[in-house]
């Protein structure tokens, strides 16, 4: 799936997308809980920190654009690991 790949109103998949130099981009019905097991945030596309330094953890902020966070997002490759 790529980043302009919507899906379809009803869809029962939830995708995870690693974004070059960003975030992982959560699609679907998504449920956020924190250690306690409480929910921490509901909806249907999120952004996940990556870089470590976002101040809104485990949420994106966009910090890795302030510190010039790199990664291909293409993961490690079966063939690599």
């Amino acid at each position: 799936m790529s980043e302009s790949t919507e899906l379809s109103p009803g869809s029962n998949i939830t995708t995870i997308t690693v974004q070059a130099n960003g975030p992982l981009e959560i699609q679907g019905e998504i449920v956020v809980c924190g250690a306690d097991g409480k929910t921490i945030r509901e909806g249907k596309r999120m952004y996940l920190c990556r870089c470590g330094h976002s101040a809104n953890k485990p949420f994106c902020d966009g910090t890795h654009n302030k510190l010039g966070f790199a990664d291909d997002g293409l993961g490690v490759k079966k063939d690599d690991a």
